[in-house]
């Protein structure tokens, strides 16, 4: 079966406000060996990530804090998606991803539930908001110590 534009803008509607109501891993991880901040001043968005890395492999993720919808949605299906894989595979996931939002969706990727994302790129300037937790995730796994931001 496929879904056509509105059936797809009422799928997406439906993820975005279900991730919005009740976010998955949002909470604070004590045994968390990574952590980074994150913070969007256009929209006001701002979270903490917190990541348990075991052997290269992301074992656990959360977060807390707070945004609009499309920021804290994204981050629950983010920490959802994450979970199990590799550092390299997540640094891979999120090139496709931010190219799949941006416009220019690689060939063969199966986005899974990330997919449903995919309408902000009829609204460019949204595409910070769901690229957040992202760019957070990046600096957790990478070091970085300056907070990540979207500007």
């Amino acid at each position: 079966m496929s879904l056509g534009h509105g059936d797809l803008r009422e799928l997406y509607q439906e993820v975005i406000f279900d991730h919005n109501r009740s976010p998955r891993n949002f909470r604070k991880m004590d045994d968390a060996n990574r952590v980074a901040e994150g913070h969007n001043p256009l929209c006001g968005d701002q979270l903490t990530l917190y990541v348990r890395l075991e052997n290269g492999v992301i074992a656990d993720a959360s977060f807390v804090g707070h945004g609009c919808a499309i920021s804290t949605a994204s981050a629950s299906l983010m920490t959802e998606a994450v979970k199990g894989r590799t550092v390299d595979e997540v640094e891979a996931l999120f090139r496709d991803f931010h190219a799949l939002l941006t416009g220019v969706a690689p060939e063969g990727r199966d986005f899974g539930k990330l997919e449903v994302l995919a309408g902000v790129r009829e609204f460019p300037v949204r595409v910070k908001c769901a690229t957040l937790a992202w760019h957070t995730l990046h600096n957790a796994l990478t070091g970085e110590g300056e907070p990540a931001k979207t500007e």
